[in-house]
């Protein structure tokens, strides 16, 4: 058996946001008494795997697991599939005693475990009991006075309110991927943009200009952000291109993190390419003027010691 006494966050930990960082934040706590801060993850959302219905993610798992490993954090994979008819009794003793050697387990208010999900965070800490394990509660976490979830934020990026999206997450929503080249109109036009495709399987903004934050070499820079089909241009293809303010070189093949700030306008067909040329340019304007003195505060997700 393993040796190793662990406190386990269980949970599904999508987008890392501020209610899942409440969770985590008191297992990486548990570090002060010896224990090894570990997280379950799963192969795949439990929902999806129930309903055969996609959910699209908050952020790729490669980042989320980046993250949780930066934080301190020993990942602990199950396959949702092999545990979901297990009683929760089962799932106790089973995978938290016997698999993890869970000497504190920590999850939220709302928590459902075991077959069909009849195990509460009540059932937990009866279960854990008979073990000695202690059991850590998260409550609900509110954002004006809205209960933070993974849905709620999924909602509010696809209908472009991300401004309301971020203030849940607790860092600025994003996407890290390679740079290709694109048609160059963005040249001709004066603003060169850098053309991304969205991580597959990662919630779709809604189509339109952001203003938004480039990361280059580990430094900050304001941006326009366009996601959408470019329908001046009769695009096909979804994806975003990003004129990065004040930086001028090469990225082609090169991965750079993008974060969505402020929704400015919907995407919208002009009738020539000098009518772009002006919108782009208060495009400018506006995302200039609304990343001013805030790129200090624009930053991915961090998980802290409770």
């Amino acid at each position: 058996m393993d040796k190793t006494k662990r406190a386990v966050a269980l949970g599904y930990f999508d987008g890392l946001h501020i209610g899942h960082a409440d969770v985590l934040g008191k297992a990486l706590g548990a570090s002060r008494d010896g224990l090894t801060p570990a997280v379950m993850l799963f192969d795949a959302p439990p929902s999806e795997v129930v309903s055969g219905i996609t959910v699209p993610r908050l952020m790729t798992d490669g980042e989320r697991d980046r993250i949780l490993e930066g934080s301190g954090f020993e990942l602990l994979r199950v396959s949702f599939g092999d545990i979901r008819d297990m009683s929760a009794a089962e799932f106790v003793e089973s995978v938290l005693v016997e698999k993890f050697n869970a000497a504190e387990v920590c999850c939220g208010f709302n928590y459902s475990f075991g077959k069909n999900g009849a195990g509460s965070s009540e059932t937990l800490k009866d279960l854990c009991a008979n073990y000695g394990i202690d059991v850590l509660v998260s409550g609900e976490v509110q954002s004006n006075g809205e209960q933070i979830s993974s849905s709620a934020i999924r909602r509010y990026i696809e209908n472009g309110e991300i401004e309301r999206a971020n203030e849940m997450l607790g860092y600025s929503f994003g996407f890290t991927s390679p740079v290709f080249s694109g048609d160059h109109r963005g040249r001709l036009l004066g603003a060169p943009t850098i053309n991304q495709f969205l991580p597959e399987g990662l919630v779709t903004p809604k189509f339109g200009v952001y203003a938004s934050v480039a990361e280059v070499d580990g430094k900050l820079f304001p941006g326009v952000t366009n996601i959408g089909k470019r329908p001046t241009f009769d695009g096909a293809s979804m994806r975003s291109e990003t004129f990065i303010l004040g930086f001028s070189g090469d990225l082609y093949g090169r991965s750079v993190t993008v974060r969505l700030v402020s929704f400015i306008r919907g995407e919208m067909k002009f009738s020539s390419a000098d009518a772009l040329k002006e919108q782009i340019v208060r495009d400018e304007r506006s995302a200039a003027k609304i990343t001013e003195n805030r790129l200090g505060e624009i930053h991915g997700a961090k998980i802290k010691k409770i």
